[in-house]
């Protein structure tokens, strides 16, 4: 017996190695931590339960059968995050260079598998090279069968990916299917080709972290949610993150304790909308005001920013947060926006996250760009997501509610449960200014002072229709406001809409305007 025993021993060390010491020491010296050490810091002490230590590959080409380490460069099992359950894989860069092979993506799936029998979140720590060449399409095939259980988890469970390595060619499609990605500054990227490739191919000179880092992602083409100055702030925030979520979609939502007054007033908010209907301001500052203990998580903060989305409590109750931003381009819809917002909204609803909007816009952005790249699509993906989910739905209209925006966002005609207008509001087609010209071009053209006579139309268009009322004699708004009532108001409408129960048709799957 005692041999058996020293022989697991034995073994278990072997596998707590990966690729051995010289490997972790250069993983160190890259200033990145190694596989195990980052489960350590992502999960709750002493949670880790690991699955599948002693696999190895079995594949015997290009002399694979003279090096078979345990394990085969990732490590899976479940722990537990301030005590929710979590399914985890972390790959190890010092085996193989967390290459993926036949062996190492069945770790992957069986974990996934488990995942969803027990309808537990799923986290992936990726640091590959990618797939294994000298297994060749074996390990493609590996791939494809983590992309299926990606997209059959898709909405059932929550999926995270964290990039903390290299991610390159058929290995970045697992993390595009999840559904929030976080990368780390200067050393995770994320492209389909290298830099080399995009020099033979199309002959620019890019650098890895211009081409595929956390800033670029980030910012610029919007695959990454979250970046993160370095590894333990990484592993950090997606602790955080999870602490609003669900297990599951059919999991009750967290209830996340607060010492926040739930009739607490708002008095900032009364003197927070400028009197020039013109001059921008912050909309996160209305958003910090209401919601518990100023505590505001948001995603993708710096992309799309003239829309502002993110997860916290209203007396504790988790919510998503869908919100114009006057502070950026006058928080008008475009393109990115509107497909950020779509995305936002789409992950809530599937997991039964009431959804709370406030809404500050002046329309969609107008131009050749945006046409001819498809706003009508893009804004056509924002207004198909708040028409489709049933979660409770709650608006907030600040300021303005012009044109087609307003339908579009959470207005009570697409089945938001409750929606109200702060008295600054102003529901209208479009602006005075815009609206005068259409209407009274002609009389203006032959007045005698065009300047006075195009004021004064303003003025009485302004009067008429710049503000909350005229929709709230239609029913359009439940009630207007003082804005320093806005938290109790929200608090007691989530409250009475948890039980709220509401379908859609029944159909195999919609056709979203991808």
């Amino acid at each position: 017996m005692s041999n058996r025993l020293e022989k697991l021993e034995q073994l278990r060390k072997e596998a707590m190695l990966g690729g051995g010491e010289k490997r972790i020491a250069d993983q160190h010296k890259k200033g990145k931590l190694t596989a195990r050490e980052r489960l350590d810091l992502l999960l709750d002490e002493g949670s880790f339960e690991e699955l599948d230590m002693f696999a190895r590959h079995r594949s015997n080409k290009f002399g694979l059968d003279k090096n078979r380490p345990l394990g085969d460069g990732v490590v899976t099992g479940t722990g537990t995050i301030n005590g929710k359950i979590v399914c985890v894989f972390s790959q190890d860069f010092t085996v193989f260079g967390g290459s993926l092979s036949e062996v190492h993506a069945e770790k992957i799936c069986k974990i996934m598998d488990l995942a969803m029998k027990i309808g537990a979140p799923v986290i992936g720590l990726n640091d590959s090279g990618g797939a294994r060449i000298q297994e060749g399409v074996v390990s493609l095939g590996g791939y494809a069968d983590i992309f299926l259980r990606n997209t059959m988890a898709s909405g059932v469970i929550p999926q995270i990916s964290v990039i903390l390595g290299p991610c390159a060619g058929g290995a970045v499609y697992s993390p595009a299917i999840t559904d929030f990605v976080f990368m780390v500054k200067n050393s995770s990227y994320m492209f389909v080709t290298g830099p080399n490739v995009v020099k033979t191919v199309t002959h620019e000179e890019v650098t890895f972290e211009e081409l595929g880092g956390a800033d670029t992602h980030s910012s610029k083409s919007g695959v990454s949610h979250f970046s993160a100055e370095n590894e333990v702030e990484c592993l950090q925030m997606v602790r955080r993150l999870v602490e609003f979520l669900p297990s599951s979609n059919k999991s009750p939502l967290p209830k996340i304790p607060t010492a926040d007054k739930s009739d607490r007033l708002c008095t900032r908010l009364d003197s927070i909308i400028p009197a020039n209907p013109n001059q921008p301001y912050d909309i996160k500052d209305v958003i910090m005001e209401v919601v518990d203990e100023r505590d505001f998580f948001e995603v993708h903060a710096d992309y799309a920013t003239n829309i502002v989305v993110g997860f916290s409590t209203l007396n504790g109750m988790p919510v998503g947060i869908v919100a114009n931003q006057p502070a950026s381009m006058a928080g008008v819809l475009d393109i990115n926006s509107s497909i950020k917002g779509a995305r936002f909204v789409r992950f809530c609803d599937a997991f039964n996250i009431p959804l709370v909007v406030f809404e500050d816009v002046p329309g969609f952005l107008p131009g050749t760009d945006q046409e001819w790249r498809g706003i009508i699509r893009s804004g056509a993906k924002l207004l198909y997501a708040f028409c489709e989910a049933t979660v409770p739905k709650v608006t907030v209209i600040t300021r303005k509610a012009y044109g087609g925006a307003y339908d579009v966002m959470n207005s009570k005609h697409i089945r938001g449960d409750y929606n109200i207008a702060w008295v600054t509001a102003e529901i209208a087609v479009m602006g005075a200014k815009g609206a005068v010209e259409i209407l009274f071009h002609k009389e203006i053209a032959q007045s005698d002072d065009k300047a006075a006579r195009a004021a004064a139309l303003e003025a009485d268009y302004n009067e008429q229709f710049a503000n909350p009322y005229e929709a709230a004699e239609r029913g359009y708004v439940d009630d207007v406001i003082i804005p320093s009532e806005t938290r109790k108001r929200l608090i007691r409408a989530l409250t009475l809409l948890q039980t709220k129960q509401d379908t859609n048709p029944w159909k195999k799957h919609g056709n979203i305007p991808l």
